[in-house]
């Protein structure tokens, strides 16, 4: 079983999701934005799947980034904590098959978990 952590209205996830329907149908797709937000626990384990930090994890070049984050030091708990409160910076689309995550874009990274 995979799980994808998903934004339907974005471009590359829907790529992600469109790779990840090509190797196989057993997934569960978790819209993280609204109806299936990250906790600290649940990102924190996803993070730590990927091999990745906090701020590896960021969209930069959105909006709330450049006016709330950008230039400024937050500890890894304060990074993961603005993750989870703005899920719009975290990057995506995610896939966790699993203890092994990959980032889906570009979309051609999905095979590294077939």
């Amino acid at each position: 079983m995979v799980t994808i952590y998903h934004n339907p209205r974005c471009k590359k996830s829907r790529a992600g999701l469109a790779a990840l329907q090509y190797f196989t149908s057993n997934f569960e797709i978790k819209y993280y934005l609204d109806k299936d937000p990250f906790t600290i626990e649940s990102l924190t384990d996803v993070m730590r799947k990927l091999g990745k930090e906090p701020e590896e994890m960021i969209r930069k070049q959105e909006e709330i980034f450049k006016k709330e984050y950008k230039g400024k030091t937050f500890s890894k708990s304060e990074w993961i904590e603005i993750l989870v409160k703005n899920p719009k910076l975290v990057q995506r689309p995610i896939l966790v098959k699993e203890d092994k995550a990959i980032l889906g874009d570009p979309a051609e990274n999905v095979e590294k978990l077939f």
